[in-house]
């Protein structure tokens, strides 16, 4: 009897995988008839074969759903506005399948961006889906056309009279803090590739493919920023900032958010006005903190008041846990010393600066700068003390290459310092084509001068 049982299971079990196996051989065949012509971008003979593998495979392959997301969008750029419902159905679908391999705020967001781009609803409806699709999974929106579509959204409807300016206000502040998040994202990457590249380690094609990549990447994000601001436009103006906050100073006192808020507006706008010290010194009442340490550092540095200014930044240093803002801190600092011509002490904080943020092009061209201007202190001969040009060049470079929104200037700032550098004749007659200069003044490191 036991013998017969066991047979039995194993017949059944036999038949099942049989059976199974059948299945699995016939998505093979209705899934390549799909994805195959899918791959090569033959949408409209992929087309057809779609809704059989959804139906009859959903679990198939997540290649199904991502050739379906590129088929459907192929469509909805031709203009067929139709298959935008296709394109969110196919979405659904995927993250009901493969919900762990589904970037559902990049796809929210997407989605979102197609209706915008179509214009398939009202702007409170779309403003609400980036909104959704940002607050969902703010990891994955990345994409810096659908970041600032997202604010772009809020500022209309804000001069429709749909939306409170602080509302504007604080999505700015939120969409400034994300697209910094990706700039360091980026330029930290890139930083250490270009650190290679110019050690004299050639790049290999994949990186740099990435090198490409990343800078892309950096500049998407310098466009968007400055079309941010340039959205924003004079509603954060100081003349309409101060008014708006002194209307709303007694409501708003005692809200140390609005207080921070209020006070980078005025801050970052370098707005004069009484109300910036009535609202950091209240801040520092209610809340002693890095953010009104350090505006307290501002006021007394306009005071001419450099060493109580020093004191304050390095308080905020010391209390800050925010890295973007740690970052307006060092520079700040290092900014002091450099004024002070303390030049080794504002490079360590520049390097502090870059090492939280590394697309911070602005500290690689005061470090350059710096170089530059110690050109007499750094050499013993003129050809030593031009030398250092070189290396102000390189930093100026860097500058260019992590941070696009400076890549002209910086690109130029290169250029003078290279004219400034010893000429081929020079090396040619001094011996020193390929040599390495060392510098023993505060500078320090080396150069390699040019082979001719």
């Amino acid at each position: 009897m036991k013998t017969k049982v066991i047979l039995l299971v194993a017949a059944l079990t036999l038949t099942f995988s049989s059976n199974m196996l059948a299945q699995m051989d016939e998505c093979v065949v209705t899934a390549s008839l799909f994805i195959e012509p899918a791959k090569a971008k033959n949408y409209d003979a992929a087309l057809p074969h779609y809704d059989k593998v959804i139906k009859e495979c959903p679990t198939y392959s997540l290649a199904t759903y991502q050739y379906g997301a590129k088929m459907f969008e192929h469509f909805i750029k031709k203009g067929d506005k139709s298959k935008i419902a296709n394109y969110e159905s196919n979405y659904n679908l995927m993250k009901t399948n493969y919900p762990a391999k589904t970037k559902v705020g990049k796809e929210m967001a997407k989605i979102a961006q197609i209706k915008y781009d179509n214009k398939m609803e009202a702007k409170e409806e779309l403003f609400a889906a980036f909104d959704k699709a940002y607050k969902t999974d703010e990891k994955t929106f990345t994409s810096p056309k659908s970041l600032y579509t997202y604010f772009s959204l809020a500022k209309d409807l804000y001069d429709e009279g749909k939306k409170d300016i602080q509302e504007v206000f604080d999505l700015y502040d939120v969409m400034q803090e994300k697209i910094s998040k990706e700039e360091v994202k980026y330029a930290g990457k890139l930083s250490k590739l270009i650190e290679k590249e110019q050690g004299g380690t050639a790049l290999t094609a994949k990186e740099a493919k990435k090198v490409k990549g990343y800078e892309t990447n950096l500049g998407s994000y310098g466009k968007i920023k400055g079309s941010i601001d340039t959205k924003l436009g004079s509603i954060a103006d100081c003349s309409n900032l101060v008014p708006l906050y002194e209307k709303l100073w007694e409501e708003k006192k005692n809200d140390v958010s609005w207080l921070k808020s209020a006070a980078g507006k005025l801050n970052s706008r370098d707005c004069d006005t009484p109300m910036f010290f009535q609202m950091v010194q209240q801040l520092h009442t209610l809340q002693p903190s890095a953010s009104s340490a350090f505006y307290l550092g501002r006021l007394a540095a306009k005071d001419g008041k450099p060493s109580q200014a020093k004191s304050y930044y390095e308080q905020a240093i010391e209390l800050e846990t925010d890295p973007n803002q740690k970052v307006k801190y060092y520079y700040n600092l290092a900014e002091n010393y450099r004024k002070k011509g303390s030049y080794g002490q504002a490079r360590k904080y520049y390097r502090d600066m870059l090492d939280i943020k590394p697309n911070a092009g602005s500290a690689y061209l005061k470090i350059a700068s710096m170089y530059a201007k110690s050109a007499n202190n750094c050499g013993s001969k003129p050809f030593e003390k031009r030398a250092i040009n070189w290396l102000a060049a390189q930093m100026a470079d860097k500058a260019a290459r992590v941070d696009p929104s400076i890549a002209s200037t910086a690109r130029s700032a290169a250029s003078s310092y290279r004219q400034r550098a010893p000429s081929k004749s020079d090396i040619f007659s001094e011996g020193m084509a390929g040599k390495t200069i060392s510098f023993s003044c505060w500078v320090g490191g080396s150069v390699r001068v040019p082979n001719l």
